[in-house]
Order: C-alpha cells, then sequence, then structure tokens
C-alpha cells in the first residue's frame, strides 16, 4: 500500500501560518470611524446632550464641558477629561466639531485621542447648508 507524504504540506502550512500572522497586525491600523449607512439626520435631543469637543482653525482644542468651556485645553488634559466623563457616563456620545480649515491630520489625532480615551465612536458635525447636491 503506498502512503501519502505529509510533511511537504505541513511546511507549506507553517509557512503560510506565519506569513498570516506578520501581515495580520498591519492591516489593522487606523482610526476607527461608524460612517452611517443613510443620510444624516440631527441628534436625538431627548438622549443625554453628547459630548463635543472642537478644534479651531489653529489646531486648539476645547471641551464643551465644565467650568472653563472657552479655555483651550492640551491632549493629555483633554484625554483625561474625556477618559473621566465616559468611566461616569458611558452612554455619553462624542462629537468633533472641527473647523473648516484645520488640517486633516489634527483632526485624525483628536479622533486618537477619543479612541484611546475610552469612546466606542466619534461623530463629526456639520452645519447644515440646506443643499441637497445628491
Amino acid at each position: 500500500m503506498s502512503e501519502i507524504n505529509v510533511v511537504p504540506y505541513i511546511d507549506v502550512m507553517l509557512v503560510l501560518l506565519v506569513i498570516f500572522m506578520v501581515t495580520a497586525p498591519l492591516l489593522s491600523q487606523g482610526v476607527k470611524v461608524d460612517l452611517p449607512q443613510a443620510a444624516a439626520e440631527p441628534l436625538d435631543t431627548r438622549q443625554q446632550e453628547p459630548l463635543v469637543v472642537t478644534v479651531d482653525s489653529a489646531g486648539l482644542y476645547y471641551l464643551d464641558f465644565g467650568d472653563d468651556r472657552g479655555d483651550p485645553v492640551d491632549p493629555a488634559t483633554l484625554a483625561a477629561r474625556v477618559a473621566a466623563l465616559l468611566r461616569h457616563r458611558p452612554e455619553t456620545s462624542v462629537v468633533v466639531r472641527g473647523d473648516q480649515n484645520v488640517s486633516y491630520g489634527t483632526v485624525v489625532s483628536l479622533m486618537t485621542i477619543l479612541q484611546r480615551s475610552g469612546a466606542p465612536s466619534v461623530g463629526l458635525m456639520t452645519e447644515f447648508s440646506g443643499n441637497d447636491d445628491r
């Protein structure tokens, strides 16, 4: 009776396993953003007020929470305050209000800070123009 030699198949399988183990972490980089599947609608005002984080055209961050709402905050302070608020009220939604002249990288950095602070998803605030350009 002849037998099938499976040693070459095991070698190929182990090589493929190593390739997948090395490439899998590289595929999952980036910022997770939950995009809407339909036309944007206003937030439900019956729910809890969202946490609004603003980034102005100079790249400064402002937190719409607490006593010093008009004062810019550094990234470390912002991360600590957002993490504390989300630990206290985990159902709070987080919204970024970015100036249209701020760089894309600054908004992505802010979203990364919010993600590391425990925000499960981050929304982007826009101004309604009244035009439907579909």
